[in-house]
């Protein structure tokens, strides 16, 4: 699927060393990375992209071991400088997916965690705020 000018990117570009490793997407929880790309895809462009975002899903759907480097050389024109960072942080929750029992990166399994316990303590801090307010004279 690359082009010639494609291929010179690839030969010139200097990868991380993750993106040597294979990445087998039957061991990975698609829906949880398809949520997470199009999130930080939103985040980097500042809108919903779903023409970028479908891309992005087809580059990785589109073979059990997907090239990392081919999907960061095609998706250069649509992030620019934040492709690389984007690309890197896809494939290390990839690589981290797979090892995981359900197929969901341990780091989004963390980032989730927190995200309950603060969903938790935040009713608790406002009543304890609103006792402590109530408490207060007013001048």
């Amino acid at each position: 699927m690359a082009t010639g000018v494609d291929a010179k990117l690839l030969k010139s570009t200097k990868f991380p060393p993750e993106f040597n490793q294979k990445v087998d997407m039957q061991k990975v929880n698609l829906q949880v990375m398809k949520k997470w790309i199009a999130s930080k895809i939103s985040d980097i462009l500042g809108n919903e992209d779903d023409v970028v975002i479908e891309l992005c899903f087809n580059l990785i759907e589109g073979s059990r071991y997907p090239d990392i480097k081919s999907l960061q050389i095609q998706l250069t024109g649509f992030l620019d400088k934040d492709t690389a960072p984007f690309c890197k942080d896809l494939w290390k929750l990839c690589l981290s997916a797979q090892t995981s029992p359900q197929g969901v990166p341990k780091e989004l399994l963390e980032a989730k965690k927190l995200e309950l316990i603060q969903e938790k303590t935040k009713p608790a801090d406002a009543e304890k705020m609103l006792k402590d307010a109530s408490k207060k004279p007013i001048d």
